[in-house]
């Protein structure tokens, strides 16, 4: 009889194989006035990927990208694909939070692991965590506590708010209000993609407040500091923003008139580790450009997968091994230290910025200090998994 039951405990271990490669569900926004955000993500996952010869942990790997144009009806159709019928071992890619909440859920459904390269909802760090869902990237709320921070230091009085009318948006206020223990002149919402801000500008204006805060990826950003500066008003008003409010595509685009800008994130093209100086590098050499915060979280993003992969050694089938792997975070990220708290959020140090010129005359970041250290989020206790 034990002979017996030794045999089916030997079936059951190999019955879990090695696959023959993994499949990358890619969704992002790639097209638009936002499509800069996406196409960094997707590039620098690619590149960790070439750099690994193809592979991912050991496997070759099939990364299969789509464009969900920023509506959340064409993400649920591309993730309908990836899951149904190319039976995909991960969904990854996606930039805004309200295309995180249509496609994670059928992710989780399918037992397909989602994880987040950018949006990181606030839903999913508290009662709605789940085994499936990991965020590479950073809470949605705490770029946004570390600006509130920064004003408190700074003794700021009064300040505005500026962000998108959308999940993300509505995540960045409760951030910035649950720490900014000054007076908020003014809460504003805008359309998610608008372009346009000179109404908005008009009205900042006139409630002269000590500085503004202001939370508008991609394009948003580029037109609204734009038009910030050339309205004059960086003279009067102390400009906060999130990494991606000041990046790489941005400075880009805008040149020097963001010299000066402060920002906060939890990565800066200066880190001074191996790991990032090897990714800034390759970067620029495969593209011919500076990498930005989203190409940093994309590129852990596929190191966090290749970990995992090679940690269970290719059985990608065993869910909970290959969970466990994942949260393991067993790889050198460009930020320095990273770990993920129970409900699968990382925990990480947010820092103070400055867009300032290089010694070879390039406007890039400087670091000028931490901000929150080994910062998790605010709804973890909420989360029932072990």
């Amino acid at each position: 009889m034990r002979s017996i039951v030794v045999a089916a405990a030997m079936a059951a271990a190999f019955s879990v194989q090695a696959a023959d490669k993994v499949k990358i569900g890619f969704i992002s926004t790639l097209s638009g006035p936002n499509a800069s955000i996406g196409t960094d993500i997707r590039d620098a996952f690619n590149l960790a990927v070439k750099l690994n010869g193809g592979k991912l942990g050991g496997l070759p790997a099939e990364v299969m990208v789509g464009d969900d144009q920023l509506k959340p009806e064409n993400a649920k159709q591309l993730a309908e694909r990836y899951l149904r019928l190319e039976k995909v071992d991960f969904i990854t890619g996606i930039v805004f939070s309200n295309i995180v909440l249509a496609v994670a859920p059928d992710a989780i459904a399918s037992k397909v692991f989602f994880v987040s390269p950018n949006a990181g909802p606030a839903q999913y760090t508290g009662a709605q965590c789940n085994p499936f869902f990991f965020a590479a990237s950073w809470p949605s709320e705490a770029y946004s506590e570390a600006a509130g921070q920064y004003m408190n230091s700074k003794g700021i009085k009064n300040a505005v708010f500026l962000a998108p009318n959308y999940v993300g948006g509505q995540d960045a206020a409760t951030g910035f209000k649950r720490m900014y223990k000054g007076r908020l002149v003014d809460e504003m919402y805008t359309k998610l993609g608008q372009l346009d801000y000179s109404a908005e500008l008009t009205q900042i204006r006139a409630k002269q407040p000590e500085a503004l805060y202001v939370f508008l990826p991609g394009g948003m950003g580029v037109n609204f500091i734009k038009q910030f500066v050339a309205a004059g008003m960086s003279k009067d008003i102390q400009l906060v923003v999130p990494l991606w409010g000041s990046d790489q595509d941005i400075i880009r685009a805008v040149g020097d008139p963001m010299l000066g800008l402060f920002s906060v994130g939890h990565w800066s093209i200066d880190f001074d580790n191996p790991a990032n100086k090897k990714f800034v590098a390759a970067f620029e050499k495969e593209y011919k450009r500076l990498p930005t915060g989203y190409a940093a979280s994309g590129y852990d993003t596929a190191l966090l997968i290749d970990s995992a992969v090679r940690k269970v050694k290719g059985r990608i089938e065993d869910k909970d091994a290959l969970r466990n792997a994942l949260r393991a975070a067993d790889f050198q990220s460009v930020r320095g230290s990273f770990k993920f708290n129970r409900n699968q959020f990382p925990i990480q140090n947010y820092y103070l910025q400055v867009v300032g010129k290089a010694a070879d005359g390039r406007i890039m970041h400087k670091t000028l200090g931490t901000v929150l250290t080994n910062r998790g989020d605010a709804y973890v206790d909420q989360c029932t998994m072990k």
